[in-house]
C-alpha cells in the first residue's frame, strides 16, 4: 500500500485573461470552465468538417477511408474522454450564464451526438436517476446485483443496459414523476433515430461511422466506468459514498478529463466544481480513513477495471492509499477489496439502507 504524498492533480489558478479569454469570460457562468470553450472549439473545428467531408459524394475510394480513420483516431482517442466528462461537469453546473440558454444546448444537442451521445439521454440518466438514487436498487445503471471481479457478469451488466437501458430510465422517470426529463431523453432518443435514417439514405457507411459506432463505443466506455467506480460496495452499507465508490489520484486522466477520479466526493458533493476535489478530499481525508474508503493511487479507471477483471487485487492493493493507518496490511486491503466486489442481492441492500 501507498503512503500519502503530493496530489498533483489540477486545481484553479489565477491568471491574467488575454482579450479572447475576457471575450468568452462574458458568456460563461464560471471563469474555471474557460478551458471548456477552447475544448468546444477544438471539437468543432476538427471533427465536425471531417464528419462533413464523409458525407460529401466528391470524397470515395482511399480518400474516404483516411478520412475516416483520422475521424476515428480523433473522436475517439482524442476527444471522447475530454468531451464527454465536459458534458458530465456542464450538466451538473449550466456551462452559459441563463441570459443565454440557447448556448447551454451546443454540448448536447450539436457535439454529443458525434460521440455516441443521444441528445438529453446522459443528462436524463445521470441527473434525474444515478445520483438521485446512488447505485442503489432503483438505480438501473446500480452494480450492486453483480458479481464486479467477473467478465461474464460486466457483459451481462452490459447487455441489459445496452437494450434495456433507455426504456428502463424513462420507466423510472415517469414512476418517479419525472415526466420532464423522461419527455426529454425520449425527444433526444426520437430525433437521432430520425437524423440517422434519414443519412443513411445519404451515406449509410459514413453514419455507422459518425454516429453509430460511436454510440455502441460510447455506451461500453460509460459502463466500464460506471462498473469500476462501483466495483466496491460494502455489503452492509452500500448506499454510503465512502464505501460504494471509488476515488483515483495522481493520474493523466485526472488532466485529461476534469478531475474525474474524485468519483467519491462527486457522489457526496455533486456540484462541485471539478477544479475543488483535490482539495476537499484533502479536507475530508478523516471520513474517507473512517469508512476505509477504496482510493487508488497511480491507476485510472480503465486500468482498476482490467485488473479487478484478471483479480490482480495484489497489484490494485499495492496502489491503495492507507489513509490514517484504515487498513493494517495489504492482506486487510485485499479482504476489504474482495468482500466488496460481492454479489449484493435487493432484499440484502434494502434492508442495509433501512436500518
Amino acid at each position: 500500500m501507498k503512503v500519502l504524498g503530493t496530489i498533483h492533480d489540477p486545481v484553479f489558478t489565477e491568471r491574467t485573461y488575454s482579450r479572447l479569454d475576457q471575450f468568452f469570460l462574458q458568456y460563461i457562468k464560471d471563469e474555471r470552465d474557460l478551458p471548456f470553450i477552447y475544448l468546444t472549439i477544438r471539437i468543432s473545428v476538427t471533427l465536425l468538417p471531417l464528419a462533413a467531408l464523409l458525407f460529401m459524394p466528391f470524397v470515395t475510394g482511399w480518400v474516404w477511408w483516411t478520412v475516416a480513420a483520422i475521424h476515428f483516431y480523433i473522436s475517439n482517442f482524442v476527444f471522447k474522454g475530454p468531451f464527454g466528462l465536459m458534458l458530465h461537469c456542464t450538466s451538473h453546473r449550466p456551462f452559459f450564464k441563463p441570459e443565454y440558454p440557447l448556448l447551454n444546448n451546443y454540448l448536447p444537442w450539436v457535439l454529443a451526438p458525434f460521440f455516441g451521445h443521444t441528445p438529453e439521454t446522459y443528462y436524463s440518466h445521470h441527473i434525474g436517476m444515478h445520483h438521485p438514487e446512488n447505485n442503489l436498487e432503483d438505480d438501473d445503471s446500480s452494480t450492486m446485483e453483480f458479481q464486479r471481479d467477473c467478465y461474464k457478469s460486466f457483459l451481462s451488466y452490459f447487455g441489459r443496459f445496452f437494450v434495456l437501458g433507455v426504456h428502463n430510465l424513462l420507466g423510472y422517470l415517469r414512476r418517479k414523476k419525472r415526466g420532464k426529463l423522461a419527455k426529454r431523453a425520449m425527444t433526444g432518443e426520437i430525433v437521432f433515430g430520425i437524423v440517422c435514417t434519414i443519412l443513411c439514405f445519404v451515406n449509410w457507411q459514413a453514419t455507422v461511422l459518425v454516429f453509430l459506432l460511436p454510440l455502441v463505443i460510447y455506451r461500453l466506455i460509460a459502463m466500464m466506468g460506471n462498473w469500476t467506480q462501483h466495483a466496491f460496495v460494502d455489503f452492509d452499507d452500500p448506499g454510503n459514498a465512502y464505501k460504494n465508490s471509488i476515488t483515483c489520484i495522481n493520474v493523466k486522466y485526472n488532466k485529461k478529463c476534469w478531475n474525474d477520479g474524485y468519483h467519491i466526493s462527486h457522489h457526496v458533493r455533486p456540484g462541485l466544481h471539478w477544479t475543488e476535489h483535490p482539495i476537499f478530499f484533502q479536507k475530508t481525508l478523516d471520513k474517507y480513513a473512517q469508512n476505509q474508503a477504496v482510493v487508488f493511487d497511480g491507476l485510472d479507471f480503465l486500468q482498476i477495471f482490467f485488473l479487478l477483471m484478471r483479480r490482480r487485487y495484489d497489484v490494485l492493493a499495492s496502489h491503495m492509499v492507507n489513509l490514517d493507518g484504515a487498513f493494517a496490511d495489504d492482506a486487510e486491503a485485499i479482504a476489504v477489496l474482495r468482500r466488496r466486489t460481492q454479489r449484493i442481492p435487493v432484499a440484502v441492500s434494502v434492508e442495509a439502507v433501512a436500518a
